[in-house]
């Protein structure tokens, strides 16, 4: 199977929350909160689309603060003032949509991006499992200050705020 990531629209946002119930269980957001993200930033906003035109994931990212992710579930209603980040708010992918090349294809993308933007580094935080993915992507892992450390803690306890720079190519 072959998959490719398209811009988000707004007729999306059903099929977001649908994944979004299936792949994060564990950390619900309300709907009103990912429609905020593809408010906010619509360019950092994108689908997942297997050639059959099945979503089989999604992704939202925004200009955010480095070291100071907003908090699960929780509106942004602007993007933050003294951005200095892209922040990969949320990634996810159906079972389907595993071992396609996506993780990676998006990693670009977002790099892309970040360079258009002059913004700095790429930066989320890494739930379930997944850090190791994220470090084979360049990304590495910052400690956390005490606020940080706070917020990461509402994830689970293995969540870790990851970083990679932009590139200059």
């Amino acid at each position: 199977m072959q998959a490719r990531w398209i811009a988000m629209q707004e007729q999306h946002l059903s099929a977001v929350i649908a994944i979004a119930e299936v792949v994060h269980p564990n950390y619900p957001e309300r709907p009103e909160v990912l429609a905020d993200r593809l408010t906010v930033f619509p360019r950092g906003c994108f689908m997942a689309q297997g050639a059959d035109g099945a979503f089989l994931g999604y992704t939202l990212s925004h200009p955010g603060v480095l070291l100071r992710p907003p908090p699960l579930d929780s509106l942004l209603e602007c993007v933050p003032a003294g951005a200095d980040c892209l922040y990969l708010h949320d990634i996810a992918l159906l079972p389907a949509a595993q071992g396609l090349g996506l993780g990676a294809a998006l990693v670009a993308e977002l790099d892309r991006l970040g360079r258009e933007l002059a913004i700095g580094p790429l930066a989320l935080t890494a739930v379930n499992g997944s850090v190791p993915f994220w470090l084979r992507q360049g990304f590495t892992v910052l400690e956390p200050d005490s606020l940080l450390a706070e917020k990461l803690a509402s994830y689970d306890a293995d969540a870790a705020y990851m970083v990679r720079p932009v590139s200059v190519a």
